[in-house]
């Protein structure tokens, strides 16, 4: 799992719409990751508006954002379309992304232990660095604390 001021895991994954996003191709500008559950719940559904929503905000602040979840693309390409996302959307069908980033952890649902994403943020800064780690998000005001943070970079 990383730490502040490490530099963030590279990574290349596949995006909706097709194409994929490497990680260390972005130096330069600051980088959103945000990490969700799934596509099509409902605290993934707000936290992706949201994102998406912001997303002229975060453009303005000089920052790229993505959402990583395991869902395949074309999840990921439905999902897009049935709420209008403009987030990029990358699929970590492995986990191997979510494993590096240490969100892959065991959760406990009403007493049942599973394995899942933990939601979780990271902001990085123009160099590639971990600036901010976001563990646990609450989605409401998430978003607007993120987009300070990029701000205050």
């Amino acid at each position: 799992m990383p730490d502040l001021s490490d530099i963030a895991p590279d990574f290349t994954l596949p995006r909706d719409g097709g194409g994929s996003v490497t990680l260390s191709a972005l130096r330069g500008r600051p980088v959103v990751l945000f990490f969700y559950p799934r596509d099509d719940t409902p605290g993934c559904t707000k936290e992706s508006i949201g994102f998406s929503e912001a997303l002229p905000a975060f453009a303005e602040a000089g920052a790229q954002v993505f959402g990583i979840s395991r869902d395949s693309v074309a999840k990921h390409d439905k999902f897009v379309a049935k709420h209008g996302l403009t987030t990029p959307l990358l699929s970590d069908e492995d986990g191997s992304v979510c494993e590096a980033y240490g969100v892959w952890v065991e959760k406990n649902m009403y007493g049942k232990k599973s394995m899942g994403i933990e939601r979780s943020t990271f902001l990085l800064d123009a160099d590639g660095k971990i600036a901010r780690v976001w563990r646990k998000v609450k989605v409401p005001g998430h978003v607007d604390e993120v987009l300070e943070a990029v701000r205050a970079l």
